[in-house]
C-alpha cells in the first residue's frame, strides 16, 4: 500500500454517539465513503438502551446521523444501509421509523432478520454515505 492509500483512510468518532465497545471505529472515511459500523439504538448519554423497536431503530437513526455529520456527511448522502434486526415480524414498524429518516431517492437496502443481537437489542443499523465534496 503506498504512503497516500494509508493517510486517506481515517477514523470518526463521535460523543454524539455510543462509543465503540470493540475493536471497531463507529465509522471510517475510505475513497470517498463513510462506513458506519453497526449502529444500535444505545443513548448515548445514559448508555441505556431505548424500549422497543421504534425507539430502537429511531436512536440507532440518530446516532448514525451524528456520525456522518462527525465525518462531514449527512443522512443525504446515504448510498447504502444493512439492517439486521431480531424478529422479523418488527419489519413494518421498523420500515415505517427507517423511512422518515431516508433522503429521496432511498439508499439501497438489505434487512436480514432473526438475528440475535447482544443486550436485548433489537436492530442493528450499517450504513455507507458518499462524502460530499
Amino acid at each position: 500500500m503506498d504512503s497516500h492509500s494509508q493517510s486517506a483512510r481515517q477514523s470518526v468518532a463521535t460523543d454524539a454517539a455510543p462509543a465503540a465497545l470493540g475493536p471497531y471505529s463507529q465509522a471510517i472515511i475510505a475513497g470517498g465513503f463513510v462506513f458506519c459500523s453497526g449502529t444500535v439504538g444505545i443513548d448515548p448519554q445514559t448508555g441505556q438502551v431505548a424500549e422497543g423497536i421504534e425507539a430502537q431503530t429511531e436512536q440507532a437513526l440518530r446516532n448514525i446521523s451524528a456520525i456522518l455529520n462527525a465525518a462531514g456527511a449527512s443522512m443525504a448522502d446515504l448510498v447504502k444501509t444493512t439492517i439486521f434486526y431480531a424478529d422479523v415480524d418488527d419489519y413494518s414498524k421498523l420500515n415505517e421509523v427507517y423511512a422518515r429518516y431516508m433522503p429521496d431517492p432511498a439508499p439501497a437496502r438489505s434487512a436480514p432478520a432473526n438475528v440475535k443481537l447482544p443486550r436485548g437489542i433489537l436492530v442493528s443499523i450499517e450504513a455507507i454515505a458518499l462524502l460530499p465534496a
